[in-house]
């Protein structure tokens, strides 16, 4: 969570959101268990696990929001970066696109939930990040990485790739 004013923005919390659920293994990746499935066993498997993804994740998320309103945060918005956007129907590799599905439905469960607490989620692709953030906050790409390397400072431990790419999206979100 990203916090203060666009030009000086700090990290007031940082935390892994779980959207599968842990007492059910094979939710993390669902498309990956019907792999080795005939199809209409892999189809009933995959809407079973879907569903335990979208329970569990709505109700992880609503958590998380309900959490920080009770701290009394004020929240605007939400920046989710996400590795790709392609259509998974256009993979023909079933492994990969098993990825890709995976990856649509964290997306989508992500942003619904969101929106059922009346928040406004932005996807970005990953790619794209840095040009998004130049053209919201007009800091060139050298100094956005200073000052995101900067912002992970303060909260000690590691501070990795992909908690730097969310705190950016939560500060274009911010702006």
């Amino acid at each position: 969570m990203v916090a203060g004013p666009s030009a000086g923005p700090r990290v007031i919390d940082r935390r892994i959101v779980q959207l599968a659920d842990p007492e059910v293994p094979e939710s993390t990746q669902p498309y990956h268990a019907a792999l080795d499935l005939p199809k209409a066993d892999g189809e009933k498997t995959v809407a079973r696990l879907v569903k335990v993804v979208e329970r569990f994740a709505s109700r992880s998320l609503a958590e998380l929001i309900d959490s920080y309103r009770a701290d009394h945060h004020s929240l605007s918005g939400a920046g989710i970066v996400v590795g790709s956007e392609v259509d998974p129907g256009t993979i023909k590799n079933d492994h990969i696109r098993a990825h890709a599905e995976e990856g649509r439905l964290f997306r989508t469960v992500t942003v619904d939930g969101l929106r059922t607490c009346g928040l406004k989620p932005a996807v970005t692709a990953e790619k794209e990040l840095f040009a998004k953030a130049f053209k919201k906050l007009r800091i060139p790409e050298r100094q956005l990485k200073e000052k995101l390397t900067a912002l992970g400072r303060e909260l000690g431990g590691p501070w990795r790739a992909e908690e730097k790419a969310a705190a950016l999206a939560a500060w274009i979100e911010l702006a």
